[in-house]
C-alpha cells in the first residue's frame, strides 16, 4: 500500500455525501462551543447514519478498495482461524460463532469450509454489521461461492441481547473504534480536538480534562518535555464490557494492528498511529473528506489485556500473525494444495507469504485470545506466546 498526500478524487456523488455529513459535524462543533473532541469526529465519520464510512459504501475491500485485510487475501486466514472454532465448538459440544465486521463476507466462507471439511459445525453462524451495503455484499459473496453454508449463515444489526456459547471473532474491529488523541508540550497536556476551519476542519488544543488526564497517566506516565501526540482507547474496554453481555462461555479472537503499551507509547512514537486509508493510499489527512476514507489507530493490547482481566475474561494467548497462523496450520493446508494447478500453488503460497512476512503483515497485526468461563484448548500460541510482554 503506497504512503502519499496525493490522493485520487472522489466522485461528484461521494463528495456530495462527505459535504453533507461535514455540515453535521459543523452542528455539533457549533454546540459544542468551537471545539469536537476527537473521538466524536471519529465516530461521526466512520458511524454517521447513512453517511459514516462504515455504514455507506461497500467497496472498502480488495484490490480495488481502500484496503485489503487478511480474509481477502487468502482463504487459509479463515482456514487457520477454523482451528480454534473447531476445537472451543468440540469441547463445549455445542456453540455459534459470530463475527463482527464481516468484511466482504470471504472469512466466514472459509471459517464453514474448513469446518465442514473438519466434520464440525456451529449451532449458528452471525455476522454483526452495521452496514446494509456490507450486509448484501456478504449474502452475494457466499450465495455465488456456496449457496448451502449462505443458508447457515444470519446478520445482526447489533451483539446478541441473550446470553450465547461459542467463538466471537473481531479481524480489524478495535483499530476501528473512535478513540481520543492528547497531546504533552511545555510539561503541559491537551486534548487534541476539532474545529471548523475556513475550509473544511483543524485541529484545536484545549486542556486536558481531569478524567483524560489521570487515564493518560496511567498508560503513559508523567507528561513528555518535548511535544507528543498519541490516542487513547477508552471505549475498547466498553466493546469488551458488550463481549461479556453476551458470551457467558467460550473464546474471543481478536486480530488486529497494534503493540504492547511500551512500544505504543515509545517516545519515538511522539506523532501517534492515526491513520486514514483511501484507494490503496494511506495519509495522516483525517480531515479529508469525512466518510469517503478509513481512520483508524492501532491497537493497545496492553490496555486490552488489562481491560478483560477486570471483567473477568481470561488471557489465554498473545502473539503476532505469524506465528499464530504457523501455529493453527496454515503451512499443513498450504502443502495440501501441492496436487492443485501450478499457478493456484503458487498464488496461493505468494498469498501465504504477505500474511506471514515481517515487512508485509507477519508482525504489524497481533493475535490476542480471550476466554470466558471456559478452560478447553486454546490454538495459536504455539510458536510463540508473548503475553509476558503486554
Amino acid at each position: 500500500m503506497e504512503v502519499t498526500t496525493r490522493l485520487p478524487d472522489p466522485s461528484p456523488e461521494q463528495v456530495a455525501l462527505s459535504r453533507i455529513l461535514g455540515t453535521r459535524i459543523d452542528a455539533e462543533i457549533a454546540r459544542g462551543g468551537g471545539f469536537l473532541p476527537f473521538d466524536r469526529f471519529m465516530d461521526l465519520a466512520l458511524y454517521a447514519p447513512g453517511l459514516g464510512y462504515y455504514v455507506a459504501h461497500a467497496d472498502q475491500f480488495g484490490a480495488n478498495g481502500d484496503f485489503v485485510t487478511a480474509p481477502e487475501i487468502s482463504p487459509l486466514y479463515g482456514a487457520a482461524l477454523a482451528a480454534q472454532c473447531a476445537l472451543t465448538l468440540e469441547a463445549l459440544a455445542e456453540g455459534m460463532i459470530i463475527e463482527f465486521g464481516g468484511g466482504s463476507g470471504r472469512m466466514a466462507l472459509a471459517i464453514l469450509k474448513e469446518l465442514r471439511r473438519r466434520g464440525v459445525w456451529p449451532v449458528d453462524y452471525a455476522i454483526v454489521e452495521l452496514s446494509p451495503a456490507l450486509r448484501e455484499l456478504q449474502r452475494e459473496t457466499l450465495s455465488a461461492a456456496d449457496p448451502a453454508i449462505a443458508a447457515c449463515v444470519r446478520w445482526w444489526q447489533t451483539q446478541p441481547e441473550s446470553p450465547t456459547v461459542g467463538v466471537v471473532i473481531a479481524n480489524e474491529v478495535i483499530d476501528a473504534l473512535p478513540v481520543s488523541v492528547f497531546e504533552c508540550a511545555d510539561n503541559e497536556l491537551y486534548e487534541c480536538g476539532v474545529g471548523k476551519a475556513s475550509c473544511g476542519f483543524e485541529w484545536l488544543l484545549r486542556a486536558a480534562p481531569s478524567g483524560l488526564a489521570q487515564e493518560i497517566a496511567l498508560r503513559v506516565g508523567p507528561a513528555p518535555q518535548s511535544r507528543y501526540r498519541s490516542e487513547l482507547n477508552l471505549r475498547q474496554a466498553v466493546w469488551l464490557a458488550d463481549l461479556k453481555r453476551f458470551l457467558s462461555r467460550g473464546v474471543a479472537i481478536i486480530a488486529d494492528y497494534g503493540y504492547p503499551r511500551h512500544e505504543y507509547y515509545h517516545p519515538d512514537r511522539s506523532e501517534g498511529t492515526l491513520q486514514c486509508h483511501y484507494r490503496q493510499r494511506v495519509h495522516s489527512n483525517v480531515f479529508w473528506y469525512p466518510g469517503l476514507q478509513d481512520i483508524t489507530a492501532s491497537v493497545d493490547f496492553s490496555a486490552l489485556a488489562e481491560a478483560a482481566t477486570t471483567l473477568d475474561f481470561e488471557v489465554r494467548g498473545y502473539a503476532d500473525q505469524a506465528s499464530y497462523l504457523l501455529s493453527s496450520g496454515i503451512t499443513e493446508r498450504l502443502a495440501e494444495l501441492a496436487t492443485a494447478d501450478a499457478l493456484v500453488q503458487y498464488r496461493a503460497a505468494q498469498a501465504v507469504k504477505t500474511l506471514l512476512l515481517p515487512q508485509a503483515m507477519g508482525t504489524r497485526v497481533k493475535f490476542m485470545s480471550l476466554s470466558r468461563d471456559y478452560s478447553g484448548p486454546i490454538s495459536g500460541y504455539l510458536v510463540r506466546d508473548d503475553r509476558h510482554r503486554l
